[in-house]
């Protein structure tokens, strides 16, 4: 199976640079499932419904939220009827949507896709490893699903390197996102299973992790309240990762980084 990720996309440059450019990437790569962190589509802060069916119309067949995935007030009810749209699955019980979505692929091979949230610096919700694991314990890697991809929303890289060694070897991806700087450490576990720390972000470079440059510096020289954040709104890099996997068993054979367009030094997986 051919799995496409792509990392937060912040703001308006970065939804148009995915909406244009994923339709000519699944095609290109020749993908089977592509999922998409789509938390600060809108002006940096949370996702509004119409972004996600633009979003969906361009190819993607999940989308992924995170610690702001309540900031548009819109999308809680919204949330709650499209099952392809997630929230962290280590929210307490009760919150609306689901962390977790099986997904029919074209071929007829059922994938997995769960997103969980970390804990170190980021909000006090339950624990991502224990949701996680008793989440994939309905599920046989290879069996009952074709592929398991896993999004980990969270701030600490050693939280991150610690949730994908925990799961190596029962999912086929485990990619970190929030920070929005790509990693340099994408690898295949020694279980087999795919990992990077960070797929980065979908929003244009000449920034502060895509929010305008002046603003966000502004914050850190008063280290007081100012003008509100707003997304940069140049070039926009489109970063995620490419993994495929072994029909068989589910697990990874290779990882690559996908960085296009922008300011970033550009990379694209061979096929």
């Amino acid at each position: 199976m051919r799995i496409l990720f792509l990392g937060d996309v912040v703001g308006r440059t970065g939804r148009d640079t995915v909406a244009a450019a994923l339709p000519a990437l699944r095609a290109r790569l020749r993908i089977d499932l592509a999922v998409v962190n789509a938390e600060n589509a809108s002006h940096g802060f949370g996702l509004a419904p119409d972004m996600a069916r633009t979003l969906f119309a361009a190819g993607t067949d999940v989308i992924t939220l995170g610690n702001h995935a309540w900031d548009r007030k819109e999308v809680i009810p919204f949330i709650a009827e499209t099952p392809r749209l997630l929230r962290p699955l280590n929210y307490p019980p009760g919150t609306p949507g689901a962390g977790s979505v099986l997904v029919d692929l074209r071929d007829g091979r059922r994938a997995l896709v769960v997103t969980a949230m970390g804990r170190l610096f980021m909000d006090s919700i339950d624990c991502p490893f224990r949701a996680t694991a008793v989440e994939l314990a309905k599920y046989r890697l290879g069996a009952s699903v074709a592929a398991i991809v896993i999004d980990f929303h969270a701030e600490a890289t050693s939280e991150k390197m610690a949730f994908g060694q925990s799961f190596d070897g029962q999912v086929s991806l485990v990619v970190g996102t929030h920070t929005h700087c790509p990693s340099a450490d994408h690898q295949v576990l020694p279980g087999g299973t795919a990992f990077q720390s960070d797929a980065g972000m979908c929003g244009d470079y000449d920034s502060v992790i895509g929010m305008q440059k002046e603003i966000a510096a502004a914050r850190f020289w008063r280290k007081m309240p100012g003008e509100r954040l707003q997304p940069a709104e140049g070039a926009a890099t489109l970063c995620g990762v490419f993994v495929e996997t072994d029909d068989a068993t589910g697990l990874a054979i290779r990882i690559e980084p996908i960085r296009q367009g922008g300011r970033l030094s550009q990379i694209l997986p061979s096929v």
